[in-house]
């Protein structure tokens, strides 16, 4: 493969990591939208334990600006400290990871 395919595959491969991180925080944020306005309506739900998902696979910063957005689960110490320390860890590894296999 020449250093050109290389490059290639490589933009490809970044510009799908960005996607992929767009479409998460999008569905982070919209998950505390939506369990804000099932809250205010008295109707099921969302479990909270999918909101720690969400933000363990890269979506705390979605998640975050919809907890703020929102008003939502912010009274929440585990949100308050969980949601932003579990991102700030995350992106610290993965930052790390990439400077470390460059």
């Amino acid at each position: 493969m020449s250093p050109a395919e290389t490059a290639k595959l490589l933009v490809s491969n970044i510009d799908i990591a960005v996607i992929c991180l767009l479409v998460i925080n999008l569905i982070g944020f919209a998950l505390m939208g939506i369990d804000k306005h099932k809250a205010k309506t008295k109707k099921w739900r969302i479990p909270e334990k999918m909101f720690f998902i969400v933000t363990a696979l890269f979506g705390g910063i979605g998640s975050m600006l919809g907890m703020y957005t929102f008003r939502h689960k912010t009274k929440h110490w585990y949100f308050a400290v969980g949601i932003p320390l579990i991102t700030v860890v995350e992106y610290a590894a993965a930052v790390g990871l990439i400077l470390y296999f460059k």
